[in-house]
């Protein structure tokens, strides 16, 4: 590497000018003259290029998140249709996502300690390489069960690494009053994937075969690394003496614990989190229940869901990029809980459309903001294990409100538990605004103000 990065050449006139300014304008939301100074020879503080290396960035995760997507659903769409057992199905969901949420653990503490960088690009490496061995025995006329259960879970151990060490990076290489708005774009670009990669890879899937599909991903997760390897920073975690691995994994989880903030909004996070899983894996059946039968008003559930996602995250980008981030997390959740009732109580499948638009809407809302304090409020040194605590919580969520709500609607009705769940959630949320001190405090404090348009 003959430079480390053209514009970050330090001169002690850049520094003089430095120690003058204000802070808000340092143009890369350094906090202090002293900061400054101290990262003017850090690669990954690539000084005015912030938006070049986050469109990289974001750009080639949506592009291998895409491709992932596609074989996910590709190859669930190939066990429902060869085994038919619903029992396969399940299994596959355990091996597709409970390992990511275990290794997700481990994962935060390796992003904290190695370049996060290469814990993205190794992964994807990893994946791409299992989905084409995958793919050649296939192709050699061999669908052994064992063999797809394998890959799939080396698919989803790699995710485990990978994650953390994505939301540990975003917040190295973006000044923090455009966070949110960052953030609310690659919400927006998850939206359309989870929108987009159904329908493609279905297509794919008819047209040419499990096989081909799977070379989708292969493809995609090459692009995302040249793209990622065009960004230059080395994604160093910071400098500190190293313990043990165990002992800093165990750091990272009592960091959260004891702080105050990060402890209230990880449990807001993942209560709420888990109660609105209800009414998003149960409403298809309750749409099934009350007006039939139909694949057609299925989809239109996940279509206008997924919709309603896409405008959400615009909206945090945009004209909510400057607002109160705990009024949002607030509302949003109030919101889900009023939807939850009304959907139980929907007496026309069209307001359950509706009604699922609105709460595709508010889910960036409420992700957003929260992903966002989480990022500020960590000390960058537990960036990766607080994170890896997220990323749990968003994986595991999911199989954990299955379990508990799946067998609970059964024995007392769907729209009941869809409905109880709305206003469970809505008292939570008020009880840990209002009652809590934390909450109080959290609604009382100034809103980050972006400096740039």
């Amino acid at each position: 590497m003959h430079e480390k990065v053209d514009n970050l050449v330090a001169t002690e006139e850049t520094v003089d000018k430095a120690r003058t300014l204000p802070e808000h304008e340092h143009a890369v939301g350094v906090k202090s003259p002293a900061e400054f100074e101290e990262k003017l020879g850090d690669e990954s503080f690539a000084l005015g290029n912030w938006k070049r290396n986050i469109a990289l960035f974001l750009s080639g995760q949506a592009i291998s998140m895409f491709g992932s997507a596609v074989v996910q659903f590709a190859v669930m769409w190939y066990l429902t249709l060869e085994t038919k057992s619903a029992s396969i199905v399940a299994l596959y969901a355990i091996f597709a996502f409970v390992p990511q949420g275990i290794i997700s653990l481990f994962g935060g503490t390796l992003a904290d300690r190695v370049n996060r960088k290469l814990l993205i690009i190794i992964p994807d490496i990893v994946i791409a390489t299992a989905t084409l061995i995958l793919a050649i025995i296939m192709a050699s006329g061999r669908r052994d069960l064992w063999i797809i259960m394998l890959v799939v879970t080396v698919r989803s151990i790699g995710a485990g690494f990978q994650q953390p060490a994505v939301s540990a990076l975003i917040p190295s290489i973006v000044p923090s009053e455009h966070l949110l708005r960052v953030n609310g774009i690659n919400g927006t670009m998850q939206s359309i994937i989870g929108l987009a990669a159904p329908a493609m890879g279905g297509l794919i899937y008819g047209l040419s075969g499990i096989g081909a599909t799977l070379w989708v991903d292969v493809v995609t997760a090459i692009i995302g690394v040249v793209l990622l390897t065009f960004i230059p920073l080395n994604a160093n975690p910071v400098e500190r003496e190293q313990a043990s691995f165990l002992k800093e994994l165990t750091e990272g989880v009592l960091y959260t614990a004891r702080h105050q903030f990060l402890r209230w909004l990880m449990t807001v996070y993942a209560v709420v989190f888990v109660l609105i899983v209800a009414p998003s894996f149960l409403v298809p059946l309750l749409v099934t229940e009350r007006f039939g039968e139909s694949v057609t008003n299925l989809t239109i559930v996940e279509m206008v869901f997924h919709v309603g996602m896409i405008f959400g995250g615009l909206l945090i980008a945009t004209v909510l990029a400057k607002g109160h981030r705990m009024k949002m997390l607030l509302t949003a959740s109030i919101v889900f809980g009023f939807l939850a009732v009304f959907i139980a109580t929907a007496t026309s499948v069209w307001m359950i459309f509706a009604l699922m638009l609105v709460t595709g809407l508010f889910v960036p809302i409420f992700g957003g903001p929260s992903t966002t304090e989480l990022q500020e409020r960590t000390e960058a040194e537990y960036m990766g294990r607080v994170m890896s605590q997220v990323s749990i919580i968003f994986t595991l969520g999911m199989p954990f409100g299955m379990a508990i709500f799946g067998p609970l609607s059964e024995a007392f009705g769907v729209a009941e538990v869809i409905g109880w769940t709305g206003v469970i959630t809505i008292g939570f949320v008020l009880l840990a605004f209002f009652a809590a001190k934390t909450g109080r405090a959290a609604l009382a404090q100034k809103p980050t103000v972006s400096t740039e348009n």
